[in-house]
């Protein structure tokens, strides 16, 4: 175990310093220092309150801090709205995934971000180029389904979420940011979304995962970030902490 380390490593695709977000009377968090590095696969864990999805929110542009300051990719970013944050470079994996079910697979991979060809004064949806670039997205990422025009619908919860995924490093994210990814799911369908996490670290694309999972969280993560009672309490590398020491850094035994 460490002390939370200085901020801003060179290596850091995200990190802040001094960030704090209150809601009225209610302090979710303050002065909390945190970084994920490059091509790694970033853990926050804490209790329920502890103020680790009001730092993520914060970070992904979905709340705008009080205080401190958030520098991603080497340049300084408060994010305003999640927009911003999405045109940066940084794609968030919701819990609710945000499919829509009754799309195929290839125009939930291009939602809100179609391709487009001009005709004169025409422009159309360039449904080939979609469906060509969506096959290669999948493919990039080793992900299986019946077919890219499938509804989304019909597939399985690993399916839908490892195309919420897809997509989301399919518009060249630097950072996705997961929130639970696999709560819902069942051991098999677990394992494969897993699979894919550590796909996307070979890929060199920076994760940060939150999860109450914590053989998930040392199994997948390089570093874990421990928040407690609206403060950062403590990091450590993965490799060099069990299930108990994290458990104890959470409750505060340790």
């Amino acid at each position: 175990m460490s002390a939370v380390p200085p901020f801003a490593a060179s290596d850091a695709i995200i990190a802040c310093q001094g960030l704090s977000k209150h809601f009225g009377g209610v302090r979710a968090f303050t002065d909390v220092a945190f970084q994920a590095r490059r091509g790694e696969v970033t853990a926050v864990i804490g209790d329920n309150g502890a103020g680790k999805s009001t730092l993520i929110r914060c970070l992904v542009g979905v709340h705008v801090p009080d205080g401190g300051s958030i520098v991603f990719d080497g340049r300084e970013h408060p994010f305003s709205n999640p927009d911003g944050a999405r045109k940066s470079g940084i794609e968030t994996v919701h819990q609710n995934l945000a499919l829509i079910d009754e799309l195929t697979v290839a125009q939930n991979l291009f939602l809100n971000r179609e391709i487009v060809r001009r005709i004169g004064p025409l422009t159309l949806l360039d449904r080939k180029a979609m469906k060509t670039q969506a096959r290669a997205m999948l493919s990039r990422l080793s992900i299986n389904v019946p077919s890219i025009n499938q509804r989304v619908r019909r597939l399985s919860g690993g399916q839908r979420q490892a195309i919420s995924i897809c997509r989301a490093v399919g518009s060249g994210a630097k950072l996705v940011v997961m929130d639970e990814p696999t709560a819902a799911l069942g051991v098999q369908e677990t394992a494969n979304v897993e699979a894919l996490i550590r796909r996307l670290r070979e890929q060199s694309v920076s994760v940060i995962l939150v999860s109450h999972n914590f053989d998930q969280v040392r199994r997948l993560s390089d570093q874990i970030w421990v928040m407690r009672a609206g403060k950062m309490a403590a990091t450590v590398r993965a490799s060099e902490t069990s299930g108990n020491e994290l458990v104890a850094l959470v409750t505060g035994a340790a």
